[in-house]
This record gives C-alpha cells, structure tokens and sequence, in this order.
C-alpha cells in the first residue's frame, strides 16, 4: 500500500468500537498513517456518546444516529453501513481503500464485493467481537487493541483533554517511528512523503515549534537526541528508517519474581480503556513489546498457555472460550 496516495473511506460501528474518545483516536491514527480519509461515518451514535462530538466534528464525520425501537436496531445500522459502503464504492472513483471498524461476520459479503470492486479493505475489532470469517475476508485486519496502544499512551491524556499544544520532541519521536513500522513493503520513506504522513496526524505540526527551520533538522534532532532515527542522502533525496538504539540494553528483564507484576499492570491498562476480553496473542505481543526477551520457559513454563493457567490460578484473569472456539482473556 502506498502510503501517500491511497484514499480511505471509513466507516465505524461505534458499539463495536466501545465508542470511548481514545479509542475512535486511535483508529484515526491507524487509517491517517496509511492514507487520507476522503469520508468518514459513525453508525449507532446516541447523547450517551456526546463526549465523542470535537473528535466527530472535527474530523468531518457524517453521524448516523440510533433510533431504538424494537429488537432490530442493530441490523438496521449494520444494513445502512452495507448501503452507503456500496454506494461510495459504486460512485466515488476517488476512493481506492475502505476501511471497516467492525468484526461483524455479515459484513464479510460486502468485503467480498469491495475487493472484487479492487478496493483494499481495512478491518478494525475487539477482539472479543471479531469473527474469524470476517478477519480472514480483509486485505488487512487489526485489533482494536493493538491500534495505536503502543504509541498513544502518552498522547492520550494530552488529546483527550483537549490540549492544542504541540506534541513534545519525545512525543514527536515516538509518532514518527509508529508511521516507520507501520511500512510493511519497504524500510524507509522520503523526508517529504513522512512529513506529508505526520500532518495528516497532526496538522498542526511546525518545525518551528521544535526550535528548527525545516523538517530535515527537525529529524536530524530527534535523531541525535533519542537515536531511533536513521537518515540518509541518496541522489538528492533524503531518505528517513528506524535506527538502531541501545534499548535492548535498558529493557527491563521480566524475572520469575516480577513477572506477574508486569502482566497485571498489562491487563490493567486494558482495563482502563475499556477492554474486558482480548486475545491471548495480543496479551503476549504487548508483553514482548515491553519486555523483548520475554520467553515462557525463562519463567518456568513451556507454552504461553500455561503461563495464562498460572495468572488464572492467582485470580489475575479468567480464561474462556467463545462461540466460535476461539480462546479470549477475561480481565476482572
């Protein structure tokens, strides 16, 4: 996917999204990252979600609201956002992506038809509400859990209170190596393709702001000060990747003493922002993220299935099993 040109059209089942501020953030992240969004709608908006209104407005969302009446309120959300996905993809030759937040199995026809129509779909879910049919029917399909968690934590308190002020060279930091990794058929970007990228996040965005004339100062910044950042010049054109940083050798160890300490304050912040089942792979990447040397047997154990039945054992979590036989993470 190219990064600078694609044209999303992205459409939310707020149920399915937990319909928090945050949360609708970080899908935004997700799809700004890989393209622009040409058009945007919620579906099943209702005053209990008024505190989503700055982030619906100011992103130029059309607002489908939920009329209750009856028990088929839901399919007839589900049925508008299959009519006006059709309908943009049948009309609007602009649009070249589709982006679907939802893990309904229903809606695995219209991804068909999406793609027959050379559309890239996008599918973005819980994990406790995505079927399998549904995942394995997309282009693409990311948890809802693990868009932006790593990157955002420390912008979330910032974006969520309505702060304006820049982000901070960390911050800035951090956003750019999230655009970085998110490059999935090449290793680097040009300068001026990443800045086009971070406005699309942050429009806002100023080189003077970090004490700096032009954006490849800003970059050489970030990389003298934080070492995550590689640039190079190649024919006149300057090319930015991920550098190699000495993290490895600051990482905190996960030992047979601390280890459960590391998982609870884990499961903790999927607490907070309103995850009350996951999928045990997602649990486990979180975990390597902040602990790259985590390996079961360094514990004690042999799969991370038994991990999960000793965490279960001290009351930590409940494991379950859904309809479709699929193993999901109870958090108390």
């Amino acid at each position: 996917m190219n990064l600078s040109t694609s044209r999303f059209a992205l459409f939310v089942d707020l149920e399915n999204c937990g319909a928090k501020v945050s949360t609708l953030l970080s899908v935004l992240e997700k799809v700004k990252i890989r393209g622009d969004i040409l058009l945007g709608k919620v579906y099943g908006y209702t005053d209990q979600y008024s505190d989503l209104k700055e982030v619906l407005l100011s992103n130029t969302f059309t607002v489908v609201p939920s009329l209750r009446y009856g028990i088929s309120q839901k399919n007839n959300a589900d049925i508008l956002l299959v009519i006006d996905a059709l309908e943009v993809a049948y009309t609007n030759d602009l649009i070249d992506s589709v982006c679907i937040v939802s893990g309904d199995s229903d809606y695995t026809p219209l991804v068909g038809r999406l793609k027959s129509m050379g559309k890239f779909v996008l599918g973005i879910s819980r994990s406790e509400a995505a079927s399998n049919i549904f995942i394995n029917a997309c282009n693409e399909f990311q948890f809802l859990e693990n868009v932006g968690v790593r990157t955002r934590k420390s912008l979330e308190k910032k974006k969520t209170n309505g702060d304006k002020e820049p982000l901070d060279e960390q911050e800035v930091n951090k956003l750019i190596v999230s655009i970085l990794e998110e490059q999935s058929d090449k290793d680097e970007l040009y300068a001026s393709e990443l800045k086009g990228v971070l406005l699309r996040l942050r429009p806002d965005f100023n080189e003077k702001a970090y004490g700096c004339a032009t954006f490849l100062k800003v970059l050489d910044k970030l990389s003298q000060k934080f070492g995550s950042l590689r640039i190079r010049n190649d024919n006149f054109n300057v090319m930015v990747s991920l550098g190699q940083t000495s993290s490895k050798e600051t990482a905190l160890q996960l030992t047979r003493e601390n280890w459960k300490d590391a998982f609870r304050e884990q499961l903790q912040h999927y607490k907070e922002d309103g995850f009350d089942r996951i999928n045990p792979s997602i649990l486990k990447a979180d975990i390597q993220a902040s602990y790259p040397d985590f390996a079961e047997r360094t514990l004690g154990y042999k799969r991370f299935s038994d991990v999960l039945k000793a965490l279960e054992k001290d009351r930590l979590l409940e494991v379950e099993m859904d309809e479709q036989k699929t193993m999901l993470i109870k958090v108390p």
